[in-house]
């Protein structure tokens, strides 16, 4: 067979008319796109929205600075105590135990020791209700990472420890510790307002 007939036809002797019309370039580039795809994707704005929540951690450096800071001055009012109460043996053996001792108010202190147990639980001291309310907000806040959904169980945490302090103590606790409470109280409040979270009672 032949194939010099096939091959050697003149030019412009076949016609090809294309059906397709011409689309602009965008046009073209946007339907390519989608035919390679198969789908194109685009996001609910709920979609949008879970991938942008927010995540919480606790900040620990925050965490052991205040219980490094809680520790050390603990050992100071305790030493304090330990100061008093060796210098009340007799006293505190008659005592059914050290908290009937400390309610009872009948101690007898040194000047040092009076001038330190005041300037401590002074209104700016660092026992005083102002430090403490906030060191207790910090640590809630450091635990948990600044999370509002953890607001309700912080703030039940912190009156279960009250309740269990009252018990410890033997009653109502002194009026500075109920101011704590309240200031405490006040401020788990002022950060359920801010985040717009409402406690359950």
């Amino acid at each position: 067979m032949n194939v010099n007939g096939v091959t050697s036809q003149p030019a412009g002797s076949y016609s090809y008319t294309s059906a397709v019309t011409e689309q602009p370039a965008a046009e073209a580039s946007s339907a390519a796109k989608t035919e390679e795809s198969g789908v194109v994707y685009e996001p609910s704005k709920e979609s949008q929205t879970a991938s942008a929540k927010k995540t919480y951690k606790p900040n620990t450096d925050l965490v052991n600075k205040l219980k490094a800071d809680a520790e050390a001055r603990t050992a100071q009012l305790r030493s304090l105590v330990e100061k008093m109460m060796t210098k009340q043996a007799d006293a505190y053996g008659q005592a059914n135990d050290m908290w009937s001792l400390l309610r009872s108010g009948k101690l007898s202190v040194d000047p040092a020791t009076r001038a330190q147990a005041q300037a401590d639980i002074a209104e700016d001291g660092y026992w005083g209700v102002k430090q403490t309310s906030q060191r207790i907000l910090d640590f809630a806040n450091a635990l948990t990472g600044g999370d509002p959904d953890k607001l309700q169980d912080m703030r039940d945490a912190f009156e279960k420890g009250f309740k269990k302090a009252e018990k410890t103590w033997g009653g109502s606790l002194p009026d500075i510790s109920q101011q704590t409470y309240k200031a405490v109280m006040d401020g788990f409040d002022k950060m359920a307002e801010d985040a717009g979270v409402t406690f359950k009672n």
